[in-house]
C-alpha cells in the first residue's frame, strides 16, 4: 500500500529507540516512505537502549520541498541534534510551508531552537516544560497536543497516540 506521502526522520546517537522505530514502522503501516536523515549518510546510531539504525542521508542533502512531514525523536539526541544549523532550518522550513512537525519527548529542544514554539500548544517530557514554556509555548500534560500543523507528546506511554494524531495530520 503507497499512499504517496514523505516524511523525514531525524536522528543521531542516544535517540530513544521506542520514540524513533515506533513512529517509522508505523508510518510505513500506512505505505508512506519514510527518509533517516543523519549527520553523515550510512551512519550506523545508536539508541540509547543499544538498538541500532542507519540515516539513508545527511542533514545536508535535505530538500525540504520533497517532504510531507518530520519526526524528531526523542531521548538525548535532541540534545545534539539542535546544534547542526541544517537541522534547525530543516525544521524552521518545515514548519513555515505548514508540513506536519512531529516532536516526542525531548525532541521539543529542537522545536525550541528552530525558534517555532512562540505561541502554540504543546507537550514533552514534564523535564523540558520550562524550556518549552520560555520559548513562548502553552505547555499541556496530555497524551498528544495538535496545533494545526505541530504534533507533540510526552513519552514512548503516548506513542500510540501520538501516531494516530500524526497520520490523520499528515493525510489532512
Amino acid at each position: 500500500m503507497k499512499n504517496n506521502k514523505k516524511v523525514l526522520s531525524l536522528i543521531h546517537s542516544d535517540f530513544e529507540d521506542l520514540e524513533f522505530w515506533y513512529p517509522i514502522l508505523r508510518l510505513k503501516e500506512e505505505g508512506v516512505e519514510v527518509i533517516v536523515a543523519g549527520e553523515k549518510a550510512g551512519e550506523t546510531y545508536i539508541g540509547k537502549y543499544g538498538v541500532p539504525a542507519h540515516s539513508d542521508c545527511a542533514f545536508s542533502e535535505i530538500n525540504v520541498e520533497e517532504f510531507d512531514g518530520i519526526l524528531i525523536p526523542g531521548g538525548w539526541a535532541p540534545d545534539k541534534l539542535r546544534r547542526f544549523p541544517e537541522v534547525i532550518d530543516i525544521v524552521r522550513k518545515m514548519n513555515d510551508e505548514n508540513k506536519v512537525v512531529g516532536q516526542i519527548c525531548h525532541a521539543g529542544w529542537v522545536a525550541i531552537s528552530a525558534k517555532i514554539l512562540k505561541g502554540k500548544k504543546v507537550t514533552s517530557t514534564p523535564g523540558i516544560k520550562d524550556d518549552m514554556e520560555n520559548a513562548g509555548a502553552t505547555w499541556i500534560d496530555e497524551a498528544v497536543v495538535v496545533d494545526k500543523n505541530l504534533v507533540s507528546s510526552r513519552r514512548p506511554m503516548d506513542l500510540p497516540l501520538y501516531m494516530k494524531k500524526y497520520i490523520e495530520v499528515l493525510n489532512r
